[in-house]
C-alpha cells in the first residue's frame, strides 16, 4: 500500500515526533510512504517528474528532497509544499499550496492519503481535494484540550474543535488519542463511525529502563524533569513556583527540557539558586533518553493536552509520573499508573506531592514500575501501527464499496 503522508518535519513538536515515528515504523512494515510537508524556500521542482514518472509537471513550487541525513527520518521520498509561515502550533500556507498538493497527488497516485493535521487553512480543503482525486482520506486530530472548559485556554482550545468538527466530518476518518476526545468531536456534529480512536506509542525497546550518570553530572540525589514548550499552555510557572515553596534542598534538582516563549522571563526568577535547571530544546533523542533514565520523576502540569508523546517516554522509562487530568494524560496514569493532578491549584497539590516523592524513592520506584507496565499494556508503537493497519484497510474497503455508485 502506498501511503501519501502529510506532516510536519519543523519547527519540533510533538506533531513532528508523531510523524517521524509512524511513517517509520509504515516503512518497517513494508508500506510505501511519500512524505510531504510545508517549507518556506522550497526548491525546485524539476526532479519530480523521474522521481514519480510524471511529464510536464508544470509548477514549479514543490519538489521531492533528498533522503533526510537524519537516519531517525524516514527513509523515502520527501515532497514540499509552499508556506509562508509555519510555527509549533500552526502554518500559514502560500494561496498555491492547494493547487501544488492536487498536482502532486496527481502524479504520486498514493492509495490513501494520511495527514498529521498542521493547523493550517489546507486542512478545511483536503477533503474537497481528496474527493476530487477519489483517494480515501484520513486525519489524526492533535489540538490539545480539556473537556471540562475550566479555563481560558481549554475554552480556547474548545472554539478550536468547534471550528474543526464540520471539516473532519468529511473525512474517511478522524484519529484521535482517547475516548474523551473523541466524545467532545461527536458532541460537536463528528459522526462517530468516523472518529477512530487510536492511542499515540512508544517504542519500549528504545524508551526503557537503563544506567544513567545524570544524578553524577548534576551532584544531585532526587532528579524531577519537565519536558516540553515552556508556554502559557504547559503551565510550567505553576510548577517553577511549587518548587521554590517546597524549598527542596540542594540534593534535589528540577531539569527542564524544551524551549518556548516563556523561557527567558522564567529564567530571570527561577535558576540554580534554587535547584532549577535550564537544559533547552535538545535534539538528540539519545541525550533525552539519558536524562529520562537518570530522573526519578517527570512532571506535567499543563492546562491542555492531547496525549503527551513526552509522558510516555517516561513512562517507558520507568519514571514515576505526575499529569493533569487534562486531554488523555489523565486517562493515561489513571488506577495507579501515576498520580493525576486537577488543573485547578497545580501548585498547592505539588507543593504536597514534591517533598513526598524527594524523601519516598520506594513510592517513585514503584510508580515506575506501574507506569512502564502501563506502557507495554497499552501505548507501544507496535499495538499503534497495528490499529492503524486495521484502519487503514476498512476505509479501503468503504470507498470501494461506494464506488460503484459513484
Amino acid at each position: 500500500m502506498h501511503v501519501a503522508w502529510l506532516g510536519k518535519k519543523s519547527p519540533f513538536c510533538g506533531n513532528v515526533t508523531y510523524s517521524r515515528e509512524i511513517t517509520n515504523a509504515l516503512l518497517d512494515r513494508g508500506y510505501e510512504v511519500s512524505f510531504l510537508h510545508f517549507a518556506q524556500d522550497p526548491p525546485d521542482l524539476e526532479p519530480l517528474a523521474s522521481e514519480v514518472g510524471a511529464k510536464n509537471f508544470g509548477e514549479r513550487d514543490a519538489a521531492p528532497q533528498s533522503k533526510a541525513q537524519d537516519s531517525k527520518w524516514p527513509d523515502c521520498p520527501e515532497f514540499t509544499l509552499p508556506c509562508l509561515y509555519k510555527s509549533t502550533i500552526y502554518t500559514i500556507p502560500t494561496l498555491r499550496s492547494s493547487k501544488v498538493l492536487t498536482k502532486l497527488l496527481q502524479q504520486l497516485q498514493p492509495d490513501l492519503v494520511h495527514a498529521s493535521l498542521t493547523l493550517s487553512p489546507l486542512d478545511f480543503v483536503l477533503p474537497e481535494i481528496c474527493e476530487e482525486l477519489n483517494l480515501p482520506l484520513v486525519a489524526t486530530f492533535h489540538p490539545p484540550f480539556d473537556s471540562k472548559r475550566r479555563n481560558l485556554t481549554s475554552g480556547t482550545q474548545h472554539l478550536m474543535y468547534q471550528l474543526y468538527a464540520p471539516w473532519l466530518a468529511r473525512y474517511d476518518r478522524a484519529i484521535v488519542f482517547s475516548a474523551v476526545q473523541r466524545d467532545v468531536l461527536v458532541r460537536l456534529g463528528v459522526p462517530q463511525e468516523r472518529v477512530a480512536i487510536v492511542p499515540n506509542g512508544v517504542d519500549p525497546l528504545k524508551y526503557s529502563p537503563g544506567p544513567s550518570n545524570l544524578k553524577e553530572e548534576f551532584q544531585a540525589e532526587r532528579i524531577f524533569v519537565y519536558q516540553g514548550r515552556i508556554a502559557v499552555e504547559k503551565n510550567v510557572e505553576a510548577l517553577l513556583k511549587a518548587w521554590k515553596q517546597s524549598e527542596m534542598g540542594e540534593n534535589s534538582k528540577l531539569l527542564l527540557v524544551g524551549n518556548g516563549p516563556l523561557k527567558d522571563s522564567l529564567m530571570a526568577t527561577y535558576g540554580k539558586e534554587q535547584g532549577v535547571v535550564w537544559l533547552g530544546y535538545i535534539s538528540d533523542e539519545q541525550e533525552r533518553i539519558r536524562i529520562l533514565r537518570g530522573a526519578d520523576v517527570f512532571i506535567l502540569p499543563s492546562l491542555v493536552e492531547g496525549l503527551s508523546l513526552s509522558l510516555l517516554e517516561a513512562m517507558s522509562c520507568s519514571v514515576a509520573c505526575m499529569a493533569t487530568d487534562t486531554g488523555a494524560d489523565g486517562e493515561v496514569l489513571q488506577d495507579g499508573a501515576g498520580v493525576v493532578l486537577d488543573t485547578q491549584q497545580v501548585t498547592t497539590q505539588l507543593r504536597t506531592l514534591l517533598p513526598l516523592f524527594r524523601d519516598h524513592p520506594e513510592l517513585t520506584n514503584l510508580l515506575g514500575y506501574k507506569a512502564r507496565q502501563r506502557v507495554l499494556d497499552r501505548y507501544t508503537l507496535s499495538k499503534n501501527i497495528t490499529q492503524l493497519e486495521t484502519l487503514y484497510q476498512e476505509v479501503l474497503e468503504q470507498r470501494q464499496v461506494r464506488a460503484p455508485a459513484s
